[in-house]
């Protein structure tokens, strides 16, 4: 089972104020907490929706703005056309990153439960996506887990959306009274 790692990165950060892939904790941008927290679990790693030095990236797919789902979109795409079997997603902004185990049933899609960004997710669905992108004028990916039927998987740690300063901020704070780095 060949597994691609997909950092969704792709979104205009509006609630953050500033590029939210690059706020730093403890001196080290957040998309790099994420490329860090995926690389051991991953045959390979991209970047989707933006570029980011010394990474791989991808455009989003079919467009740029159409939320994490063009990001998803994109990640598929570009696993069936490399040879990978399914992709392991995470939003840029959401931190521990989940474990993804081996042995997940390769033919249905999986998300961390209440981090819906993150995911395990079979290449066979890129054409799916494809079309519930152009039928849908809402892209929120509640609907994408919906329509396909994907499975909640419980991570062990608590997912934490960094969607506002305040939230990284919080979290830094809490990583910091329990020894974490």
């Amino acid at each position: 089972m060949k597994r691609l790692g997909a950092i969704i990165a792709g979104g205009k950060a509006t609630r953050f104020g500033s590029d939210k892939a690059a706020a730093l904790l403890n001196g080290q941008p957040l998309i790099e907490h994420v490329a860090d927290g995926l690389r051991d679990q991953v045959d390979a790693l991209l970047i989707c929706g933006r570029k980011w030095p010394g990474m791989d990236w991808i455009e989003d797919r079919p467009a740029r703005d159409m939320g994490p789902l063009a990001g998803l979109n994109a990640a598929l795409h570009y696993a069936q056309q490399n040879g990978f079997d399914e992709v392991a997603t995470a939003g840029c902004d959401a931190l521990p990153i989940a474990h993804f185990p081996s042995g997940l049933d390769s033919a249905r899609a999986f998300f961390v439960e209440h981090n819906y960004v993150s995911g395990l997710w079979p290449v066979g669905l890129a054409s799916a996506l494809d079309i519930y992108l152009s039928e849908q004028d809402n892209h929120s990916m509640r609907g994408w887990i919906a329509r396909i039927g994907a499975r909640p998987w419980p991570s062990t740690a608590t997912i934490h959306n960094l969607n506002t300063p305040s939230d990284l901020a919080e979290y830094a704070a809490q990583r910091s009274n329990i020894g974490i780095r």
